[in-house]
């Protein structure tokens, strides 16, 4: 609970116009790629599990640790899994030495999508974001997010700190 009044330290004309450029442009991107991967039968966040599991030298990572890595609940994971686990994509089976822990493994017919389909996104990263900005640009890009994800990934859950 607050007990005093935080004096807001507004943002300028430049950053207004940039915080606003980057939800709307942020938003965009993300319906664009969501929106360039449904003809294929799967949404961006489908996508992005399962391609994460392919880099993965076992084809399989803990949900938690996968939750983390793509930044979604344990709940919102567990139900795109599940969907997943139904198309054959992926299989799920308890943790070693750890009742509570989940394995989440890639399948070869789950293995065998992201092959078709890898192709296919890196193309409209690059039409949406990649080839639109210099390569300067989109370097600054990366650090700044890099600075973002960094400060905010140790506890997501946790409100913004004001201090």
């Amino acid at each position: 609970m607050m007990t005093g009044t935080i004096e807001p330290r507004w943002l300028s004309d430049t950053e207004q116009a940039s915080w606003r450029a980057f939800l709307s442009g942020g938003r965009l991107l993300m319906e664009a790629l969501d929106r360039g991967l449904t003809p294929h039968g799967v949404s961006l966040a489908e996508y992005e599990i399962i391609s994460m599991l392919s880099e993965s030298p076992s084809r399989q990572m803990r949900m938690s640790e996968l939750a983390a890595i793509v930044v979604q609940s344990r709940s919102r994971l567990t139900h795109t899994a599940t969907r997943l686990e139904k198309r054959g994509w992926v299989s799920r089976e308890p943790c070693e030495g750890d009742r509570r822990g989940v394995l989440l493994t890639l399948t070869d017919e789950g293995l065998g999508v992201v092959g078709r389909l890898s192709a296919i996104h890196v193309a409209q990263v690059r039409a949406a974001l990649v080839d639109r900005l210099t390569p300067a640009q989109f370097a600054a890009l990366g650090e700044a997010m890099d600075v973002v994800r960094a400060s905010l990934s140790a506890d997501p859950a946790a409100p913004v700190r004001l201090d």
